[in-house]
């Protein structure tokens, strides 16, 4: 292959193409400029602001956090009832009136009320943005496009942690003010993306609508969403884990965390679309998900390696397992959008898409302090358990697949029809 054929092929799993899945990376990217530059400086912003204390950010947060994983079940019901289009736009105008009352939230219950109304419309609004991409695009196509949304998540989250660079320099109370109204505007022009999105027809309803937590009795598919939700923990690996074992147990310079950040960053740009081909089928993407676990399960065993290690040999076992973890995210993440896209019913796709969220938020709550204290605090040996646990993960997702896949879903109705291709809103 020449190289002008090697960096059209490049190009091809970067850019999307034209029409609604570019329509639907274009507004991940600007969202995300947002999100990149309020992850980066909210803790300074938050106190140094704000005037919070560092109990009070926690707190605050870990309550919110609270209220996102209660929520998101009875949140995506929403969008059943009012459609996935309509939702997303109210959620995107709140968030932003939201983020431009920051600069006004005077002491810990003013900071208290906004951070939980931010996960609650947050919720909502993420169960709304995946619905939309489901009913809107034909079956073979939902996959590749989450795939390029993901990937320009990636592009703005970087954008948007460069912009933060410049506000931390600045180091002024109007500066911090300013970020969170300059997020405020890049929420309301994405909320602009999202209105000149297609409206989509009406989904047939049922004629007696099940209740909004109904779902949480259909045992096949929570126990996929626990399933799934667990193999999450590959961000708080890369993120939290991975970086407290190298400042605790190796001899590797700091610097090479933010390298391995960047690594990540780059890796997911460039190879999300091309490792998330071939998981648009239910028993696909569980084997996609397994293989996912499998390399998580191999990055436990690789990374204590760097423990025993030294000098230049400690950086190559790092980044081997880096890699590892970041190709298990690429896989698993095409593998739980598989899942998502088709498991679902679509009458009550807002309410299912919402009860699989459950299961990241369950990690997302016991994976940072459980696998910190299993793999760091141990000295080592904790990583051998955690690998296990990640590899019988892997082996149990496939048959409980299927199992999912044998049990009529609740509130189902007819199968779902042939989804028509759509055009832009001129």
């Amino acid at each position: 292959m020449s190289v002008r054929a090697s960096i059209r092929t490049a190009v091809q799993h970067v850019v999307p193409p034209a029409g609604l899945t570019r329509a639907l990376a274009a507004q991940a990217l600007v969202y995300n400029v947002g999100h990149g530059l309020f992850q980066a400086g909210s803790a300074v912003f938050f106190t140094q602001a704000l005037g919070l204390s560092a109990a009070q950010v926690g707190l605050g947060l870990s309550i919110a956090a609270g209220v996102s994983l209660l929520g998101t079940v009875p949140l995506g019901g929403l969008t059943d009832r009012y459609g996935p289009r309509r939702i997303w736009i109210a959620g995107m105008v709140l968030e932003a009136a939201l983020f431009a009352s920051y600069p006004f939230v005077g002491g810990f219950a003013g900071f208290l009320a906004v951070v939980v109304a931010l996960a609650a419309v947050d919720a909502a609004t993420g169960v709304a943005r995946q619905v939309y991409s489901i009913n809107a695009l034909p079956p073979a196509e939902r996959v590749t496009a989450m795939a390029y949304q993901r990937s320009s998540l990636n592009v703005g989250f970087g954008l948007g942690a460069a912009i933060s660079g410049l506000v931390l320099a600045a180091d002024t109370i109007a500066a911090y003010r300013g970020m969170v109204w300059f997020i405020a505007v890049v929420l309301l022009v994405t909320a602009v993306f999202v209105r000149r999105l297609p409206r989509l027809p009406e989904v047939a309803r049922p004629a007696q609508p099940m209740s909004r937590l109904a779902v949480l009795r259909d045992r096949p598919f929570m126990t996929v969403s626990l399933l799934s939700g667990l193999l999450t923990a590959h961000q708080t690996l890369y993120l939290m884990v991975m970086p407290l074992w190298i400042l605790t147990h190796t001899d590797a310079p700091k610097t090479v965390i933010a390298g391995l950040v960047l690594l990540n960053t780059a890796l997911v740009v460039l190879l999300q679309v091309r490792l998330s081909r071939g998981a648009d089928t239910a028993p696909d993407a569980a084997r996609a998900s397994r293989r996912g676990a499998l390399l998580i399960a191999l990055f436990c065993l690789v990374l204590p390696l760097s423990g025993a290690t030294r000098g230049t040999l400690t950086v190559v076992v790092l980044v081997a397992a880096a890699m590892l973890l970041i190709v298990a995210e690429l896989v698993e993440s095409a593998g739980a959008w598989g899942l998502t896209a088709t498991l679902p019913p679509a009458a009550q796709r807002g309410a299912y898409v919402g009860a699989f969220q459950f299961g990241t938020r369950v990690q997302s709550l016991i994976a940072p302090a459980g696998l910190t204290a299993l793999a760091v605090t141990t000295g080592g040996w904790g990583w051998y358990p955690a690998a296990a646990v990640f590899a019988l993960i892997g082996l149990a997702i496939v048959p409980v697949v299927a199992w999912a896949g044998r049990t009529p879903r609740l509130g189902a109705t007819a199968p779902e029809t042939p989804v028509t291709p759509v055009t832009l809103v001129p």
